[in-house]
């Protein structure tokens, strides 16, 4: 019997590292679908881009450069991470949106440095309450606003949820979904940080509530989701719904489910480049509000490192898959009115679809959140309430 050749280990090793290195190259991510939801099969190629408002207090629109169907165009509000307050940082989903026919608003709600988080919800009340006053007679834009949507990312969550919360009395269109993505910067109590929760419970119940989270950098996600999720106690359990976006590194680019991974850069969408409506006259009698600065209007280190990383964010297979495609599909049932048992029970709704070698990317998480624990009766709590959270 003849002898096994046996080779050197540095040789071993360069043959490892060379296969490895091959597999990898030959292994890339899906590609965004050609149709269907998170697809690139759009009603138009181009789309329009308007500023209302004034400087510090605008509102992006954008929609199809396409006339708009008979019963209006679906409205998406998009509500911007703190500190990520161009469109651009977004401007790939923005853009999917708009050409599959949403009108899409991006109220910057936030000017660095010179707003707190704790006015922030009333800014982005305000902001999308005019805006949508502005476009209700424009023929091109057409907001239809019996099919609204909300899409939250990071401290835009808690955002959206607010807004949901209060739309009744501040004569917003009630939302038929509220999108989280990575949930993030709620304040824990009166005197933190963060956007502070409003009642939750006043959420309709009719209401699609949908938060996705990533595995890198997930426990904050992961608690601040299953809060929003709690505390919206109005909204029942079969209406929410618990995502979770796995990492793959199977192949080459390895897909890395961050807090940055739902923004995707697209520098058609800059602000800069947005022509701002002209300033209205001011009256030199009038005196502008004092400013105050406080420490939570500027970006801490760690959001700053955040916010870098949002605005230089490409798109790869878990936008198409993991953000797009579950929002589009979320949407669809929203406004058709069914409940997020019908997503959860759809194998569509989680597959990521397989590398370029057949192997399957790893699938989306999804959970029904349970229902608030009871609590015991000598507290005084009814069953099952939710305990109201603290306001500013």
């Amino acid at each position: 019997m003849r002898p096994l050749l046996r080779l050197p280990r540095v040789v071993l090793l360069t043959l490892g590292l060379a296969a490895g290195q091959g597999g990898a190259a030959a292994a890339t991510p899906p590609p965004q679908p050609k149709d269907g939801p998170g697809g690139a099969a759009y009603a138009a190629q181009t789309v329009t881009k308007r500023a209302l408002g004034r400087a510090g207090a605008v509102t992006f629109a954008f929609y199809a450069n396409a006339p708009a169907p008979a019963q209006g165009r679906p409205v998406v509000i998009f509500l911007h991470a703190w500190g990520a307050t161009s469109p651009q940082a977004y401007g790939a989903w923005i853009e999917h949106l708009a050409k599959s026919g949403s009108l899409v608003l991006f109220p910057r709600f936030q000017e660095v440095n010179r707003t707190r988080p704790a006015d922030a919800s009333t800014l982005a009340a305000a902001l999308v309450k005019d805006a949508l006053a502005g476009l209700a007679t424009d023929p091109e834009a057409k907001p239809d606003l019996t099919r609204v949507a909300l899409i939250g990312h990071l401290a835009g969550v808690p955002i959206a949820a607010n807004l949901a919360a209060h739309a009744a009395e501040t004569g917003l269109p009630v939302p038929r979904l509220i999108f989280g993505a990575m949930p993030g910067g709620i304040a824990r109590d009166d005197k933190s940080r963060g956007i502070a929760l409003h009642d939750l419970a006043r959420i309709a119940p009719n209401t699609l509530i949908v938060t996705v989270i990533g595995d890198r950098d997930a426990r904050a996600a992961d608690l601040a989701a299953r809060r929003l999720l709690r505390e919206a106690s109005g909204v029942p359990a079969d209406r929410k719904l618990f995502l979770r976006a796995l990492s793959d590194d199977h192949g080459f680019p390895a897909l890395s489910a961050t807090l940055a991974s739902p923004a995707g850069n697209n520098a058609a969408y800059d602000a800069a480049a947005i022509k701002l409506p002209p300033e209205p006259p001011k009256d030199p009698k009038q005196k502008p509000p004092p400013f105050r600065w406080s420490a939570d209007m500027a970006l801490t280190g760690e959001q700053t490192t955040l916010v870098a990383q949002i605005n230089a964010a490409g798109t790869d297979s878990l936008d198409y898959l993991a953000y797009w495609k579950t929002f589009d599909m979320a949407a669809a049932a929203a406004f058709a009115g069914q409940d997020a048992t019908s997503l959860k029970n759809n194998p569509r709704f989680t597959d990521m679809e397989r590398w370029s070698d057949g192997w399957p990317v790893r699938r989306l998480g999804a959970e029904t959140p349970r229902p608030p624990a009871e609590r015991p009766a000598a507290t005084g709590t009814a069953a099952g309430a939710a305990k109201p959270p603290a306001r500013r």
